[in-house]
């Protein structure tokens, strides 16, 4: 949302702003680092997500760095970071243990984890990480029009979205319902598309909300799961 400050006197003469004055008003207020490595089918949509991240950046204040290489899945190096970004993600992309247990240690420790569309379909022999993202892919129809409910509006993530919203997206099944393990932010309406195996009270899309000792933010306090487009 743009927001137009009216100032109700016009200084003609203004102190003059140091350098340092100056760096400190552009300082990023936190850094996220998107991480888009695929071992797997690699979507042609995510450069445009990465893009979509670095203008939420932008126009919000903080910085992103992107990087496809798990050698930086460090306990030092996530340290820099409010959230991880996985962009896609397939197959078995943090490859190493050890960059495995310095991930599980930087999600513990209350780091940020945003799952993007595809990152349901990886991590399949890390049980920790698919209870971080919350439930497996199965499969997907063609991409389509379909409904989107939103079941919890008050959730900064769809604060001012419609109860209802249509959308053209490449809608994901999953290998189980994480229904009563996440807090669901918005569900599918199936009778609004087809080729979807998932009840339509069952489906859903969304996020859980964690403790510190497992938390997995989807955003930065919660977990939050958002879906990009995929084409295939």
């Amino acid at each position: 949302m743009a927001l137009t400050l009216v100032a109700p006197v016009i200084t003609l003469f203004a102190a003059p702003v140091s350098a340092e004055a100056t760096t400190a008003a552009a300082e990023p207020a936190f850094k996220v680092l998107v991480f888009s490595k695929t071992t797997g089918f690699r979507h042609d949509s995510i450069p445009e997500g990465i893009a979509a991240v670095q203008k939420l950046g932008q126009d919000n204040n903080f910085a992103v760095d992107t990087t496809e290489d798990s050698a930086l899945f460090t306990d030092a190096n996530l340290a820099k970071y409010q959230a991880v970004v996985f962009m896609s993600t397939t197959g078995d992309p943090v490859s190493t243990q050890d960059q495995k247990d310095a991930f599980q240690r930087y999600i513990e420790k209350g780091g940020g984890f945003v799952g993007v569309h595809a990152a349901a379909d990886s991590g399949y022999n890390w049980a920790w990480y698919g209870k971080l993202v919350g439930a497996y892919f199965k499969q997907h129809p063609a991409i389509q029009q379909a409904t989107v409910k939103v079941e919890d509006p008050a959730h900064p993530s769809t604060k001012g979205l419609p109860t209802t919203w249509s959308r053209t997206d490449e809608w994901y099944d999953y290998q189980t319902n994480p229904r009563g393990t996440v807090h669901v932010l918005t569900s599918m309406d199936e009778k609004s598309y087809t080729g979807g195996t998932m009840a339509p009270t069952t489906r859903t899309r969304g996020a859980r909300t964690t403790t510190a000792a497992a938390r997995g933010t989807r955003a930065s306090a919660t977990r939050r799961r958002t879906t990009a487009r995929r084409t295939s």
